[in-house]
């Protein structure tokens, strides 16, 4: 009898160690299972974290600058002359993919660049120095701007494809002179204008400025 106990206890033990085994086997595939998802899961973290950096950095970085504005009047403003150049540390920026949006409190137009119009890009001012004389202001419409260069070292900017680098400067022609102008009319006294150039990529150019209280001067700095 006693051995009889003694054998049925050594079949315990064992069924006992089987089972420990077994569940120690289940936690090795489950830790594994819960390693390999952790570790997925963290390379897409990493992953998304990258592109949401480098697109923050873009947008922040990156984009165009206004740094002058400047009217022609011929009754009122006919001509405005946007000079940009790229943000600091911003990547090449390319016109044909630039919008300008303005209005003057009662129209509100948006202009692109016509690369296939010849007459639209100018790759120096006027040979006598003057800005209004390029051929740039002759046929825009109220849908589309010109450009005229104004430095550009690698002459990175054509006609096809405009674009600015560092250091890069350029005039943004608009016409608002005539029936099929920018305002389909040239631009009162006392006239807010505001708006933006939006690049693909980065911060806009703002355009904000009023028309003075009366046109004394032909030309006239308006911001």
């Amino acid at each position: 009898m006693r051995k009889i106990c003694e054998i049925l206890k050594r079949k315990d033990v064992g069924e006992m160690g089987i089972g420990a085994m077994i569940i120690f086997i289940a936690m090795v595939l489950v830790a594994g299972i819960a390693a390999s998802v952790l570790i997925q899961t963290s390379t897409k973290l990493e992953s998304q974290a990258m592109r949401s950096g480098s697109d923050t950095i873009a947008e922040v970085a990156s984009g165009i600058a206004i740094f002058d504005i400047t009217g022609k009047k011929n009754t009122d403003i006919q001509y405005l002359a946007i000079t940009v150049r790229p943000r600091a540390g911003s990547p090449d920026i390319d016109l044909n993919h630039k919008v300008i949006i303005m209005t003057d409190g009662t129209d509100k137009v948006l202009l692109r660049y016509d690369y296939a119009d010849a007459g639209h890009f100018a790759s120096t001012v006027d040979a006598d120095g003057d800005l209004f004389g390029t051929d740039t202001w002759n046929d825009l419409t109220t849908e589309e701007f010109g450009i005229i260069i104004l430095e550009d070292a690698d002459t990175s900017a054509s006609q096809y494809t405009p674009v600015l680098n560092k250091g890069d400067k350029a005039v943004l022609s608009v016409q608002c002179g005539a029936a099929t102008g920018a305002f389909a009319g040239e631009i009162d006294e006392r006239t807010d204008v505001y708006g933006k150039i939006m690049p693909e990529v980065g911060s806009p150019g703002i355009i904000a400025f009023t028309t003075p209280a009366s046109y004394n001067d032909i030309i006239m700095d308006l911001q």
